[in-house]
């Protein structure tokens, strides 16, 4: 059966530099199209499309029914969806700003017991990766854990055209299998957490949904 996937972009820059802008997109219309040529049903979401104002305050504070209609809608499909693919480019070497605020907004319960995939990228050569070591502890607390393999473009700008395809002279055969490492990992742990949720005979721990106190130790 087709899973559901989210491709969460982790970037609302569109200035220069480096150029062009919005390399991420390009790294996340590619990881929706190959997705989505197995077969799967796969959604962008770009935090650039998301207004979150000037004050932080998560969907989950908002009283039910209150919280902005974005978010809701959005809360709703991170709890439908099998899976994630985290896109992101490296800041410091950590995750994008960006792509951690829009996740803050959604509770770790609508995230939990589902596998994500980190994909990061740059302009430059190292790719992205350093953000990737500190993006396994966030996804993890976050509760959709992370798979072994993971995707990293170094110079992204030089391999994928505007809409996610392959640029002439690139050898998509070889970038395809690279993209694929991660993203069946990726598939096959969405299938799998997928038909524990509904028909596993082991109970999930209750998710932390009200507060702290949740978590502490008796």
């Amino acid at each position: 059966m087709p899973m559901n996937f989210l491709v969460f972009l982790g970037s609302v820059r569109d200035s220069t530099p480096p150029r062009p802008a919005r390399l991420g997109l390009r790294v996340a219309r590619a990881c929706k199209g190959w997705l989505e040529t197995d077969g799967h049903e796969v959604e962008l979401v770009d935090p650039l499309a998301f207004d979150l104002g000037g004050s932080f305050k998560p969907q989950f504070s908002y009283p039910q029914g209150k919280a902005p209609v974005a978010l809701d809608d959005l809360a709703r499909r991170i709890e439908a969806a099998d899976g994630y693919v985290m896109a992101s480019p490296e800041y410091n070497h950590s995750m994008s700003p960006a792509l951690a605020h829009l996740l803050n907004h959604f509770g770790s319960s609508l995230f939990s017991y589902k596998p994500s995939a980190i994909a990061t990228y740059s302009a430059g050569q190292w790719g992205g990766a350093r953000a990737a070591v500190n993006m396994r502890t966030y996804l993890a607390e976050l509760g959709c854990l992370p798979v072994s393999a993971m995707i990293h473009v170094p110079r992204a700008q030089e391999v994928f055209e505007e809409e996610g395809g392959y640029l002439s002279g690139v050898d998509g055969d070889r970038w395809s299998d690279y993209l694929g490492r991660t993203l069946a990992q990726l598939v096959w742990w969405a299938e799998a957490t997928r038909r524990q949720r509904r028909e596993g005979s082991a109970e999930r721990p209750a998710a932390f949904t009200r507060d702290p106190s949740q978590r502490n130790a008796p």
